[in-house]
């Protein structure tokens, strides 16, 4: 790090470092870390806005707080880089994303200072009531410290913690910190959202209250301090709806600007001194300091490098579309021709592809903000009622609606599709964000028709498909660009059940699901074998699977999913259920976490690309005579 140019921050390792300086660099340091950050996440891309947003907070939190001793949790991971960069990993920050490199979340195996692993959102006030509770039990003093923000106040579960502790006897002494910017990746929506909107300062109103303890004292028994403190509440109501708080047992105080490194500290100091459940309202703007990240929020949420003096430039896009752009084209041209159409996506318009959707056909959608198992309830209710939705989630997201999935849609056999985007290795957001397990986890439930494209095209044709069939239906898809199939203007629709034949060989034939349908056949075309696009996961395609199995030797499955119950074990299961004794071998994602990495590093790291798959066949059979080319199925 340049010392000239970071005087501060250059001598700042980790947090004890920072509680060196006295409190009025404060600020200087701020700034510093503001413009390290820039200059930083420009060179290397990463998540950006959230950071920028958080950045006097995150300095206050380590000054006062003896981090991590003190336990502090983040919520919406991808607002903790000034947390990583005054934590011991400021002159690492440039790997962030890439493999070996700095995690884009907080992870616990990466540092003491992160406490609680996080990829999604709202989990932060369970999490720290939970750390709070048991040191409670303990004896141990030390605080415990939640931050949530970026719409994670928009979840159930926020709200589930929320309850719990505000009526915990004895009391668990716990901060929340709303970081309110009125933002997730889009801006936030929901009631909550207004009301929040509406809130005034209370500080004049919190330093009666403090008063009022003093002379009254604040036990519980107190029928005068119980008099006053329901007075008190009924009085608040009027001037600021922050009631919902009161009545849920914290402290309320705020709102205050979180962008005030004087103010921030002020109010911290006063709350570290209290017991209880606190919660502190602090104001703040996602991009704060970047002129252009402040004025789009949601183009600088997460970013590709980039110049700081010109900002992001527009690229011509590329040359082939990504799968969730063939969604939100086949989305459009769906709604136009069928008014039942209903749109849902639980805060993801940009990254599951509604936006166009969004604007052409307004009435027809629906942000549930960042709550799944609501979206996936809500599509219920309207199947009931003759509509027709479609709800658009990343796979790593479907995992949190996954009894909604199962006991409001397919145990009532509804009318609901599901267009689940980031199916299979993700990549550079890793672990958190993988959609490792989709298919182990829909596959087995009843009335569930799943279906994974091979290209672009297929994924139109199976949207029209899962979206035309009298029930349940799954599509699922990669992240990023497919093959380069061209993509049909037509709404066609595929036979339920049937996989297609791509290539006519021997000795093996490899049964490839989705994704991995190219690298599948380029080996089979090599080699001589028999090559599938299975295209459907359930049902699969039985008289297909039967009759090769009687001219073939052994058959290769490959996904991009786990093995373990995934579409494989589904063909294992068929044979065993018909008394077929067949080789199979199983080609997939570990029986492990993958790290971050880039997607293609990724399924190379699982044997999954074409060189990996001829490495896994050759040990499994390595005296198989494979020089007889493979026909295509029409030769």
């Amino acid at each position: 790090m340049d010392a000239q140019r970071y005087p501060r921050l250059s001598r700042i390792a980790v947090p004890a470092d920072l509680r060196q300086f006295p409190e009025a660099e404060l600020p200087a340091i701020a700034d510093e870390l503001r413009a390290y950050l820039v200059e930083t996440v420009s060179q290397v891309g990463g998540h950006f806005g959230a950071g920028l947003g958080v950045i006097e907070l995150t300095v206050a939190l380590h000054y006062l707080y003896d981090t991590p001793v003190d336990r502090l949790v983040w919520d919406v991971g991808h607002q903790c880089y000034p947390h990583k960069i005054l934590t011991g990993r400021r002159d690492t920050i440039h790997t962030v994303k890439k493999k070996d490199g700095v995690a884009p979340f907080p992870k616990r195996e990466e540092s003491e200072f992160d406490t609680f692993g996080v990829g999604h959102s709202s989990t932060s006030i369970s999490a720290a009531l939970g750390m709070a509770v048991a040191l409670q039990r303990q004896g141990d003093d030390r605080r415990v410290i939640a931050v949530i923000g970026d719409g994670a106040m928009t979840a159930g579960m926020a709200y589930e913690a929320l309850n719990h502790a505000g009526g915990m006897d004895p009391e668990p002494n716990l901060l929340v910190i709303l970081n309110d910017n009125r933002m997730s990746i889009s801006e936030n929506v929901g009631g909550l959202t207004k009301m929040l909107g509406r809130l005034m300062s209370s500080r004049t109103m919190n330093a009666v209250r403090e008063g009022g303890k003093k002379l009254l004292g604040d036990k519980k028994n107190n029928p005068t301090a119980r008099f006053v403190r329901r007075w008190e509440e009924h009085w608040k109501g009027m001037l600021v709806p922050s009631t919902l708080f009161e009545e849920m047992g914290f402290h309320y105080s705020g709102p205050i600007d979180g962008h005030d490194v004087p103010a921030l500290v002020s109010a911290l100091k006063t709350l570290k001194g209290l017991k209880g459940p606190q919660l502190l309202h602090v104001i703040t703007t996602k991009g704060k300091g970047f002129e252009l990240a402040e004025g789009d929020q949601i183009e600088y949420h997460a970013v590709s490098p980039f110049d700081p003096s010109i900002g992001i430039v527009k690229k011509a896009g590329p040359a082939k579309p990504t799968y969730t752009q063939v969604f939100g084209d086949w989305l459009c041209d769906m709604a136009a021709t069928d008014s039942k159409l209903m749109g849902i996506t639980p805060a993801m318009r940009e990254g599951s592809g509604l936006v166009r959707f969004s604007k052409e056909f307004p009435l027809q959608y629906f942000d549930t903000a960042i709550a799944e198992q609501h979206a996936v309830t809500l599509a219920a209710g309207m199947a009931c009622e003759g509509a027709k939705p479609v709800v658009a989630i990343y796979s790593s997201f479907l995992q949190r609606a996954y009894d909604q999935m199962i006991h409001d849609v397919a145990l009532q056999n509804l009318d609901v599709l599901f267009a689940v985007d980031r199916g299979g290795v993700v990549g550079p957001d890793g672990a958190t964000h993988a959609g490792s397990f989709d298919l182990s986890f829909v596959r087995c439930i009843p009335n569930m028709v799943v279906m994974a494209p091979a290209d672009e095209n297929e994924c139109r044709q199976m949207l029209s498909t899962g979206y035309r069939y009298a029930g349940p239906a799954t599509v699922r898809y990669p992240r990023g660009s497919g093959p380069g199939v061209a993509v049909q203007a037509n709404l066609d629709t595929l036979p339920i059940g049937k996989a297609e034949l791509r290539l006519r060989g021997g000795k093996l034939a490899l049964l490839a699901f989705g994704a991995l349908v190219p690298a599948a056949e380029t080996v089979a075309a090599e080699a001589g074998y028999t090559c599938v696009n299975m295209r459907f996961i359930k049902p699969l395609d039985r008289a297909l699977i039967l009759d090769l199995a009687k001219t073939h030797a052994g058959f290769v499955t490959l996904e991009d999913n786990v093995i373990l119950g995934g579409a494989g074990s589904g063909v294992a299961e068929l044979l065993a259920a018909e008394g077929i004794v067949l080789p199979v071998l199983h080609l997939g994602l570990p029986d492990a976490y993958q790290e971050h990495a880039s997607r293609e590093a990724l399924l190379a790291e699982a044997g999954l690309d074409a060189d990996g798959i001829r490495a896994a066949i050759a040990q499994r059979w390595p005296n198989l005579d494979s020089a007889t080319p493979a026909k295509t199925a029409a030769g």
